[in-house]
């Protein structure tokens, strides 16, 4: 992909001189290791797109969604790599998806509920990590069920002896895998587009070029390659579109 005035688009994205990065470190699919030295997905697509616009990078690390979110729209950095939801898009302009990941929920094993339906019930509460995608989808989605929230989704249903923890399929399965008192509901009840995001004060130049950078970095394998190394599955990367 040719960059046509790569100069103006780094002063519009990282007025700094530095391409500050939020990086998501509660989301073990999307980025690991640690504040000091994170890996994953979001850290090679930060590192490509400063790459391409000729930018040092630097990471600002945080533990929670929300947290990341609140770094990009207050100013303390310059992309996000978020689940594209309507309770952020005012604030930032999103790219097409690069991944899609599946929020499922979790039961005590002898509970009644058998699809996702069944937990939308009266009584029922569920167990979420505070602003992540999640959350704001059955918040804006359920009917009868009650959310329940916390620094992680799991811990909360346990601590309050919920009737079902919502989360990512990946680890909330792994959290499953000792835990036979317990199973997964399916199918999944969401799927969750991540993209890169900036905020919407930035120039319709700088997001079309977010955007086809990260169409062309899915389409070219860029993603499933950055996903197997990191030790995630490469089908997680988004279908390109035809």
């Amino acid at each position: 992909m040719e960059i046509t005035d790569s100069t103006a688009l780094a002063r519009d994205l990282a007025p700094t001189g530095v391409l500050r990065a939020s990086i998501n470190l509660g989301n073990p699919v999307l980025a690991q290791g640690t504040p000091e030295a994170p890996g994953g997905v979001t850290v090679d697509l930060a590192h490509e797109l400063a790459r391409r616009l000729d930018l040092p990078v630097e990471f600002v690390c945080f533990d929670a969604a929300r947290k990341s979110y609140e770094a990009m729209a207050t100013g303390h950095a310059d992309l996000c790599f978020l689940a594209i939801e309507p309770a952020r898009e005012a604030e930032i302009a999103f790219t097409p998806p690069y991944v899609h990941i599946e929020g499922v929920y979790a039961v005590p094993a002898e509970s009644a509920p058998r699809t996702p339906e069944d937990v939308d019930r009266p009584g029922i509460r569920i167990g979420v990590k505070q602003g992540s995608a999640y959350d704001l989808y059955l918040t804006r989605t359920l009917r009868h069920a009650t959310v329940v929230r916390g620094p992680e989704g799991v811990d909360v249903f346990h601590a309050e002896k919920l009737e079902a923890a919502a989360g990512i399929r990946q680890p909330l399965t792994a959290h499953l895998a000792e835990r036979p008192e317990m199973r997964l509901i399916e199918p999944a009840f969401m799927t969750i587009g991540q993209a890169v995001g900036t905020t919407r004060t930035r120039r319709p130049e700088t997001v079309r070029f977010l955007s086809e950078t990260v169409a062309h970095l899915t389409a070219s394998g860029f993603v499933a390659e950055a996903l197997s190394r990191s030790g995630q599955n490469p089908a997680l990367a988004a279908p390109t579109e035809r």
